[in-house]
């Protein structure tokens, strides 16, 4: 099927095949590069599943190991192959997704097989596992001495009671000393379903010969994907702060405001839209508080915001170094609330507004950003390309409403790293 979007000059090809694998061409005439990225919607957040019948509570840290070691092949190891070809490939876990790429400018279709290969053809064994899990340690120490690592795990501790964005995406040394062999298969066997994948092209391709090629080598028979658990929710925050000492020269922090998670219906899409603008209104780099704030000299060039869509939840993070972390949490509650009651300037909202929209437009010419956003739009049963046509649905009034739900009572934490 072909979808054109005529207000942005775009236009991509969809097919989903017989085993539930959704395969998505974003043409980019002239472009040098062709970027590919085949995900499956299984992140960190879900350690917690049943499958066939049976209950698993895995470790901390499982989606994140099995991604290192999706890499490995019986007749080697596919980042060698794609040296040999000349691509570039590269892979991440996130709370929600893992995701294979690559990007080449030739012998595409020669990438693209190596990629289908080694992702749907796991390879484990005590050996390679045992090895893999000595590199994963030393990942972990290094994240754990990363200030703005440890004050973005302290922010969703903060927010969340016994939900598992809680957890530090590659888990702990300790966690991970459970990951078996038999424990990757089973991960495998669950989420690495095609039914439960994506495959975005985005560059110049065949699109028949893409489909032809995921054809062959996915699945044919497509396993049940497992039934996710992620506790109970609860409206409040779990802790108003959220405290860790650290070798820093100045205070890192970041303020969170729990959000309604997104109910079945509503678009995820024009959901997350309507964050970024909140998010950007309330304190963005253009935005009048935070300028405020700069001169002040309580928050610098470093500070960032953003808003995040996890399975049975929703928040916003805004964050970085201050050299007074409190006056910074009592002046973005105090503005939420401000806004939330008087609502959003006319001329303030259209030019965050603008601004946003340009910002996803020129998204569009980079390849890489365009094809992880389709990707994860996918997932959620819509196309990044959308984004324009929802844009005309969204008034101050939603913004506004946003804040609202952020001002009840208990909505807010902050996370502090100070130093030692």
């Amino acid at each position: 099927m072909t979808k054109n979007y005529s207000a942005l000059h775009e236009s991509m090809q969809t097919r989903t095949l017989a085993n539930g694998l959704r395969i998505c061409y974003l043409p980019k005439e002239g472009f040098s590069k062709t970027f590919a990225i085949l995900a499956t919607d299984f992140g960190s957040v879900d350690a917690s599943f049943t499958f066939e019948g049976k209950r698993y509570d895995t470790p901390a840290g499982v989606a994140h190991f099995l991604e290192h070691k999706m890499f490995e092949d019986e007749d080697g190891n596919a980042l060698q192959k794609f040296a040999r070809t000349g691509a570039s490939p590269n892979a991440f876990t996130s709370h929600t997704m893992t995701a294979y790429h690559f990007s080449c400018t030739d012998r595409f279709e020669e990438n693209l097989k190596i990629l289908l290969k080694f992702v749907f053809t796991p390879y484990f064994t005590d050996e390679n596992v045992e090895k893999e899990r000595g590199i994963i340690n030393q990942e972990i120490r290094m994240v754990e001495d990363t200030p703005n690592w440890e004050v973005f795990v302290g922010a969703y501790e903060g927010l969340y009671r016994n939900h598992p964005v809680r957890v530090s995406i590659p888990g702990s040394e300790e966690s991970i000393s459970h990951i078996t062999p038999e424990l990757l298969y089973t991960c495998h066997r669950a989420f690495y379903s095609p039914k439960n994948m994506a495959l975005v092209v985005c560059g110049t391709a065949d699109f028949e010969q893409v489909c032809r090629m995921a054809e062959e080598i996915s699945p044919q028979d497509a396993p049940e994907i497992g039934q996710r658990h992620y506790g109970e929710r609860r409206a409040e925050v779990h802790q108003p702060v959220v405290t860790r000492k650290m070798q820093v020269s100045l205070p890192q922090c970041m303020v969170g405001f729990k959000d309604e998670p997104v109910p079945a219906g509503e678009s995820r899409l024009r959901r997350s839209l309507i964050g970024d603008l909140a998010v950007r209104i309330l304190c963005g780099d253009t935005s009048p508080l935070y300028a405020k704030l700069y001169e002040k000299r309580l928050l610098g060039r470093d500070f960032d915001v953003d808003y995040s869509l996890i399975p049975d939840g929703a928040c916003a993070i805004l964050g970085g170094e201050s050299r007074d972390p409190a006056a910074v949490r009592e002046a973005l509650e105090r503005e939420t609330a401000r806004l939330a009651q008087e609502g959003i300037e006319p001329k303030l909202f259209r030019r965050m507004k603008n601004a946003l929209y340009g910002m996803r437009l020129r998204m569009l010419d980079v390849p890489d950003l365009y094809a992880r956003q389709e990707i994860a739009s996918v997932f959620a049963g819509e196309h990044y390309l959308d984004f324009a046509g929802l844009f005309d649905t969204i008034h101050a009034e939603d913004v506004q409403e946003m804040f609202r739900r952020w001002t009840q009572p208990n909505r807010s934490t902050m996370s502090v790293v100070e130093p030692k």
